[in-house]
């Protein structure tokens, strides 16, 4: 699965642009679950994702593509624009001083 299909997925089911500020609040809450399930390393087992890491890191990317939705916002050119701005901020210098 590509992100634009995660995110139309989200879209045709929870697409309610007039609360981003909700679902930012979600976001901020699935990582504090995210935290607590990596704090005591609770990974799912078999087919149970129940209070897992697993099922947190889900909730959490849910939700950010949720708000990319809410924004208009294409995470698969955000990602090829944000690395190209990152290969030339980290790995130019080094090939210029290398």
């Amino acid at each position: 699965m590509q992100i634009i299909d995660l995110q139309n997925f989200i879209k045709e089911r929870d697409y309610k642009p007039e609360l981003k500020e909700k679902y930012f609040m979600k976001l901020i809450e699935e990582v504090g679950e995210l935290s607590e399930v990596i704090r005591k390393d609770k990974r799912m087992n078999a087919n149970d994702i129940k209070d897992s890491i697993e099922e947190e890191l889900y909730d959490v990317l849910y939700y950010v593509c949720a708000l990319a939705n809410c924004y208009d916002i294409d995470l698969e050119r955000c990602h090829k624009l944000k690395s190209e701005l990152n290969e030339r901020k980290w790995y130019s210098n080094e090939n210029n001083n290398g």
